[in-house]
């Protein structure tokens, strides 16, 4: 397994400038999904998505109908999104400063040239074709659902690997995966059996999807998965309701609006009337409930400079004591010492005035002590 420690520094030094800056209090952004033929029901859509103003875009996929070709690529997606990509390479204007549209690959991408003219419109993360993206508390893994991937496509393929090891690495409070085909939907495409990767026990926290053009949420074990194929397509109707959908709608076209805060996640399906239609709501994963077992989580990352989290796990309620030492022994800091209910927790240690070299931290609750090593590297 291999990642880019990097990546992580970076988005624990982008949390700490937000929350020191107050700068933002959310992260807010748009998703559209079987968007990409121009005309007057993308660019409803589109001027819907605008007057959001969200932080950036991100789409469920088919950005180019009908062939993903050359020659139709710019007037399918610059026409109306340029101001949102950067480095912008076509004609409708100057683009975007940095790049603030994060496209996912659809079957009809694929059907010109093995996808190059998509992979050449766009600059984006890692192969281009699956990857992730970290802004404020939110994690983003756009993945390739189509077959002709090179990594595979089933949930034991080279890219589900992948998923599942970022997702494993990923400290944000909002896991997101998104995808084309969708794994469960009532509409005329069905549920795609080889999408239906275990995402819940990998760590997602929400799944959203397009390929079928209409707009539903479902919650399949416990998991909330939402359907949005409504950017400016056709629009098509439901077959069979499946076992765990909560709402649908194919009545007009819209787009999917994502809002954060500290503690939950709030999804808001629009019509292009700028009517809400349907919402719902996610709570923070790391929110304090009661827990089977003490945990004493490794710092991350480590080595660090000069901040690290630190999470820890306790069943029962009480005393709590977490402290670092240094390799003699001697006590640098209390991070915590005070009485907590059952739960989970994080704490942040910033060890900007201490010397590089191996730290310890030890955690005290009841009768369960655990101690880690940390190294500090400047």
């Amino acid at each position: 397994m291999s990642f880019s420690i990097n990546k992580y520094i970076l988005q624990i030094s982008i949390f700490l400038i937000t929350i020191n800056s107050q700068i933002f209090s959310q992260v807010r952004f748009a998703a559209i999904g079987d968007y990409g033929l121009a005309g007057d029901n993308e660019l409803a859509v589109a001027n819907l998505v605008k007057s959001w103003n969200p932080d950036f875009i991100i789409t469920l996929g088919d950005n180019n109908y009908p062939l993903g070709a050359d020659s139709t690529i710019d007037q399918n997606i610059g026409q109306y999104y340029h101001d949102y990509i950067y480095p912008y390479k076509g004609t409708y204007g100057t683009g975007s400063n940095v790049n603030r549209f994060f496209p996912a690959l659809g079957n009809h991408d694929w059907y010109s040239d093995s996808a190059n003219p998509y992979l050449n419109y766009f600059e984006l993360p890692g192969n281009e074709r699956y990857y992730d993206i970290i802004r404020g508390d939110v994690h983003l893994f756009i993945l390739n659902s189509d077959p002709n991937e090179p990594d595979g496509f089933a949930d034991t393929s080279i890219q589900a690997r992948w998923l599942k090891d970022e997702l494993a690495l990923s400290w944000s409070k909002w896991n997101i995966v998104t995808v084309h085909h969708a794994p469960y939907s009532s509409g005329p495409h069905g549920s795609t059996l080889y999408a239906q990767w275990p995402y819940k026990l990998w760590g997602a926290d929400l799944v959203l999807s397009g390929h079928d053009h209409d707009y539903e949420r479902l919650v399949v074990d416990s998991l909330t998965y939402i359907v949005c194929g409504t950017g400016g397509h056709s629009l098509y109707t439901f077959i069979d309701t499946i076992n765990g959908s909560v709402f649908q709608y194919n009545s007009n076209y819209g787009a999917l609006l994502i809002e954060t805060d500290e503690n939950t996640l709030i999804t808001k399906f629009y019509y292009t009337n700028y009517e809400l239609i349907d919402s719902a709501s996610i709570e923070n994963r790391f929110g304090y409930y009661n827990v089977e077992n003490y945990l004493l989580n490794q710092n991350f990352p480590n080595p660090f400079n000069p901040t690290t989290k630190i999470r820890w796990e306790v069943p029962y309620s009480g005393w709590q004591t977490l402290k670092v030492y240094d390799v003699l022994g001697n006590e640098v800091e209390t991070l915590v010492d005070e009485f907590k209910p059952a739960g989970k927790y994080e704490v942040e240690f910033n060890a900007l005035k201490l010397s590089s070299g191996i730290y310890f931290y030890t955690l005290r609750s009841g009768d369960f002590i655990q101690t880690n090593k940390m190294i500090l590297l400047k």
